[in-house]
């Protein structure tokens, strides 16, 4: 049977990132795999952000999203029927941040796919600075997310302080309490391994935050073989917690299609879109845009409310989405054209 891993977390938490480590490390490994983008919405630009690890070895798939749960649940079996024949070792399914990991466990009880697939690992990717202020509804999707998880794997933890960290997992528990879901997460003090090299900031003989069963605390830029062996092998659980039912479609996307727009521009348009309440509760804004020195060249744009980055890329495509919920799309472009329309052509 194929082995198939489902990689979740919310919106800007690293899924993507996590992902192209962990498939590079089963690629080294010899294994064949198979990665199913499954966005929100009709875009899919995290796809685009994987095209590095195709070869021999990795194929990429991708559900569109932007239709009703039902039919998007039927292009999923139909994806994963058609991935079943491909001689995969193991499937990796990347859902959007706005996902309720139960149509996961459901359409793999369904045949053919019960017959087919093997539930691997559940995987929920966390970033270790939470944001804290979130709706009801984007608490619901966080405790999905994490409920099941085999392991919680703390995204961006090298720029966190044991009191981010600490205040994450409490917020994991909180919305898990408020589903009724009796799982918690702890993090717990470790001596430091290295005070000489790794906690210089600690001193000496001190202590730090260090990973448990279920959550791995570390830099992913430091993984070893044993973090990965970890993940590989850590399963998932079965609890239950009270469902919301549909509220999860509250959340939007907006898309801005051909933006021609400067890197210094579009870093003061997007800052101002996340604190103008005028253009909704923006969670996620995503993207592309060309690089000024060089056309060929492009810059991948991903932000958060407590981050922005812009990373050259080799791929990319004239486009920037935007997720949240009450979106106002005429109140974002009004930030991102400024006081002239040459942006948008």
């Amino acid at each position: 049977m194929i082995k198939i891993d489902l990689i979740t977390g919310f919106l800007g938490a690293g899924k993507t990132t996590f992902i192209k480590k962990y498939a590079a490390y089963l690629i080294e490994k010899g294994q064949n795999i198979g990665i199913l983008e499954n966005d929100y919405g009709a875009v899919n630009v995290d796809m685009m952000l994987l095209q590095d690890l195709m070869g021999d070895q990795c194929e990429l798939e991708m559900v569109a999203g932007g239709c009703h749960r039902d039919c998007h649940r039927r292009r999923f079996k139909s994806k994963l029927i058609a991935m079943g024949m491909c001689g995969y070792d193991r499937v990796l399914v990347e859902p959007s941040g706005i996902y309720d990991v139960d149509e996961f466990f459901d359409v793999l009880q369904e045949e053919p796919l019960d017959q087919w697939y093997e539930i691997g690992n559940v995987i929920a990717v966390v970033d270790a600075k939470l944001e804290p202020d979130l709706s009801a509804e984007a608490d619901y999707l966080l405790a999905s997310e994490v409920a099941n998880a085999g392991c919680v794997v703390m995204s961006k933890s090298q720029a966190a302080t044991e009191k981010d960290i600490r205040e994450t997992a409490a917020h994991l528990n909180r919305a898990l309490e408020s589903v009724r879901c009796g799982r918690r997460f702890a993090v717990e003090t470790s001596p430091c391994l290295n005070p000489e090299t790794d906690c210089d900031s600690h001193g000496k003989n001190s202590s730090h935050l260090g990973s448990t069963k279920d959550v791995l605390i570390k830099d992913w830029d430091t993984f070893e073989p044993g973090d990965f062996e970890k993940l590989i092998t850590c399963g998932y659980v079965s609890e239950s917690y009270q469902k919301m039912g549909e509220d999860e479609e509250k959340f939007q996307s907006v898309y801005f299609m051909n933006i021609h727009i400067s890197e210094e521009r579009l870093r003061e348009a997007v800052t101002d879109i996340f604190t103008d309440p005028a253009c909704g509760d923006v969670f996620r804004m995503k993207g592309f845009l060309r690089a000024a020195e060089e056309e060929k060249q492009w810059l991948q744009l991903n932000a958060t409310r407590s981050e922005i980055t812009l990373e050259p890329i080799r791929v990319g495509q004239e486009v920037l989405i935007v997720i949240g919920e009450r979106l106002d799309e005429a109140a974002i472009q009004r930030h991102l054209a400024g006081n002239t329309q040459e942006y948008f052509q």
